[in-house]
């Protein structure tokens, strides 16, 4: 992880400007605001400031669905109502903004969850620093024989070496021609907007990201799942453990019914109730496709 000199002063300067407040304090994020934590070779996130907690999700839903809600006997179980019935204002109530430093190629990856304020870093106005992300030996993967979108084995011996000669070498002279195009040392120099064209996927961007906390629960379902790709995935991991000691109870909840269910379609169910009278269903019986079936089976099989 790398931190410029000056985000170091920031962070020691916020940390040190406790300031009392009548707003509600999370004290499970006021411990991670401002401290940045590493994530990949030179990345990292970090908290830059919140709204809300548990309570004000319980105190949404109240002032919301009031009568509707009066079965329920505490915030907790109130909290485990909405989730489990997809209710999203009242996890709207929560926001969360972020600092983050990460390579392009993982924030082109992350840019698609569109429900999210963005500003990032300008190549246009500044120079990108130098600094690419490279895998660890055993992220060097082939491609996956069964998932277009995933990996396969590890590259191991002169194969792994070669590859990542490849990667240090092209990304250092990418920023080689780089440097040189900008430079106006007996030249004019190419304009910051068009040098950077040549940087590598692999250098680093940062961007500060604000979203609300359901939104945030469909960004970490997704990213945090073991399916994503390893260097998206590393950065919602660290994400995840922020929220589940900011929303313990709305995280708990998440945990238990997005990240741990499964979701049935109606025709799912109707095997799932063929099988339990004991049935023998199969895939040609099932009416389900071949991928349905492999997912159903993964689950129930």
């Amino acid at each position: 992880m790398t931190l410029s000199a000056e985000q170091q002063a920031e962070i020691t300067a916020a940390r040190g400007n406790a300031q009392l407040t009548l707003r509600s304090v999370a004290p499970g994020m006021e411990k991670h605001l401002y401290t940045a934590r590493p994530v990949l070779d030179h990345g990292f996130v970090r908290a830059i400031d919140y709204m809300g907690d548990d309570a004000a999700i319980v105190q949404a839903a109240r002032v919301s669905y009031g009568a509707g809600t009066r079965h329920v006997q505490n915030d907790e179980g109130l909290i485990r109502y909405l989730m489990r019935h997809w209710h999203s204002t009242p996890f709207e109530m929560c926001e969360l903004k972020l600092h983050v430093k990460l390579p392009v190629f993982v924030a082109r990856q992350w840019i698609r969850h569109r429900t999210a304020n963005v500003n990032e870093y300008s190549a246009r106005y500044s120079i990108l620093d130098r600094e690419f992300y490279i895998p660890e030996p055993g992220q060097l993967a082939a491609q996956s024989t069964v998932n277009n979108q995933g990996r396969g084995a590890v590259l191991e011996g002169v194969e792994a070496a070669r590859v990542l000669s490849i990667l240090k070498s092209d990304a250092a002279r990418c920023y080689d021609h780089y440097e040189e195009m900008l430079s106006q040392d007996g030249q004019q120099g190419l304009a910051r907007e068009l040098a950077r064209m040549n940087l590598p996927m692999n250098v680093y961007t940062q961007w500060y990201w604000k979203t609300d906390l359901h939104n945030l629960f469909h960004f970490l379902r997704l990213r945090a799942d073991s399916h994503a790709q390893y260097e998206i995935r590393v950065y919602a991991e660290a994400i995840a453990e922020m929220v589940r000691d900011w929303v313990p109870l709305a995280y708990a909840a998440f945990e238990d019914y997005r990240m741990g269910g499964v979701t049935l379609s109606s025709r799912a169910i109707a095997v799932l109730k063929r099988m339990l009278k004991g049935e023998e269903v199969t895939q040609e019986t099932s009416g389900m496709s071949k991928g349905e079936w492999r997912e159903f089976m993964g689950v129930w099989g």
